[in-house]
């Protein structure tokens, strides 16, 4: 994620702020510019570029409950920013627990969104185009016996909104072994499912796809069967990134597709910030030194990505074993999940539009 300032006063501010809590300007990202504007109010609720009058935007429809700060230009149609005119279900928002809910599945939802606009991958809503287009559903259980099971089905990505109450999600970890469970991951996780079939599904790119994640017509509900009923080979770790991806192709691909996106927000944000990791006590540091030189979106050299990856993660995981929490990073990437992850990225590149967002 890049580093934002106000356009007023210059002070920081996070990607989700609509309001500078320095000078109290209003603020409102711009999805085709890939920019956090400071605003000035007009007439009609309509709201001013302060560095350009002749900017009008207003606020989504959905910033009337907090959960959006994105805007819709003025010479848009749509009530709704680029990130919530893709859902189509909401939960019921009779109740502050959903609402509250709600909120942190949208704080995940745009930060993945921001990420597929950054590589410039066609992100389009399904109401336009309901072949290739994407939607989200976030529901609730009906019943104790009636869960909603998240997932990805041609196009339209299903969240189980108990996955954004912070004590239901740790108890999911901890009962299914997962050392990554986030609201974020989810969505990242979900959207490589759509991305398989978007890009490599009756492409030239499935045979190399085939030699590195292996066959996906595998039968899949079988492989699930048993991969709950045996778990995951004890040599996973030397050929994949989580045990899950160990399941069958498709799983492999999504747990590879979400890692990719976890590393190039997070090296992007490195290197807003200017972070140089440079151990000074030890002799030889070359294996844990980076100084991140440059946004990953625009790069198209996967080696050095992956070369100041290992060192960030090393020194934000002792970070956080500093602070007592568990390990920020908790994955060992062996050669042949590079040569995945890598795959992705020259995929990525591949399919990018020719959108050119300003560099920063």
């Amino acid at each position: 994620m890049k580093l934002y300032t106000c356009s007023n006063c210059h002070s920081l501010i996070y990607f989700e702020n609509n309001i500078c809590l320095h000078c109290g300007y209003s603020l409102g990202f711009n999805s085709n510019t890939l920019s956090l504007i400071t605003l000035v109010a007009e007439n009609d609720l309509l709201y001013s570029n302060i560095q350009n009058k002749k900017e009008l935007y207003r606020y989504c429809k959905n910033a009337e409950y907090a959960t959006c700060n994105w805007l819709v230009s003025t010479t848009q149609n749509s009530e709704y920013c680029q990130a919530c005119a893709l859902n189509r279900v909401i939960p019921a928002l009779t109740s502050e627990e959903n609402l509250k809910r709600w909120k942190n599945i949208e704080v995940a939802k745009h930060r993945l969104v921001y990420s597929l606009l950054r590589l410039r991958l066609p992100v389009s809503k399904k109401i336009d185009n309901e072949e290739t287009g994407i939607a989200f559903d976030f529901l609730a259980d009906s019943s104790p016996k009636e869960k909603v099971i998240t997932g990805h089905d041609n196009g339209v990505i299903t969240l189980n909104i108990e996955e954004a109450d912070e004590a239901a999600r740790v108890r999911h970890k901890l009962d299914l072994g997962e050392k990554y469970r986030t609201l974020l991951g989810h969505f990242r996780h979900e959207i490589g499912h759509y991305y398989w079939e978007l890009l490599i599904k009756n492409s030239d790119a499935l045979e190399k796809y085939r030699l590195l994640f292996g066959d996906e017509e595998a039968d899949y509900t079988k492989a699930l069967d048993a991969y709950y009923k045996n778990g995951a080979p004890s040599d996973w770790s030397e050929f994949y990134i989580s045990p899950y991806a160990t399941s069958h192709p498709w799983e492999d691909w999504a747990e590879t597709w979400a890692h990719y996106l976890h590393m190039m927000d997070t090296l992007e944000t490195a290197f807003s910030f200017g972070i140089r990791i440079q151990p000074d006590m030890v002799q030889d540091t070359k294996a844990i030194q980076a100084s991140i030189q440059q946004d990953p979106y625009d790069m198209t050299d996967f080696g050095q990505i992956i070369k100041w990856w290992l060192p960030l993660t090393f020194a934000v995981n002792s970070l956080n074993r500093s602070m007592g929490h568990s390990d920020f990073y908790p994955f060992v990437i062996t050669e042949p999940v590079v040569k995945k992850l890598q795959f992705i990225h020259e995929l990525c590149l591949k399919n990018a539009r020719n959108t050119n967002y300003p560099r920063w």
